[in-house]
């Protein structure tokens, strides 16, 4: 089995991050990965990529407040994305 390596798994995650079905979470998450990926460590994509698994209807009810968001999603990532979405 071949390791994907970390510019390949940056690459695949901004991409599902720009089509996650939802436009304006395409557009957040699209965004967000684009611009904060490359910084996150290897952890910090797991985690973020334990978020895109969940779906685009629930990051978007979390990210707006609208849904609690399960405490072993609620970390840094997370965060950072909630940060991110405030200042858009």
């Amino acid at each position: 089995m071949t390791m994907e390596s970390r510019d390949i798994r940056i690459r695949r995650l901004i991409y599902q991050s720009s089509y996650t079905g939802t436009r304006e979470t395409d557009l957040l998450l699209g965004q967000f990965a684009t611009l904060h990926l490359a910084n996150l460590s290897e952890v910090e994509l797991d985690d973020y990529e334990a978020l895109l698994i969940q779906g685009d209807q629930n990051i978007l009810a979390w990210v707006r407040g609208d849904l609690k968001i399960p405490a072993n999603l609620d970390g840094n990532v997370f965060a950072l994305i909630k940060d991110f979405n405030a200042t858009l």
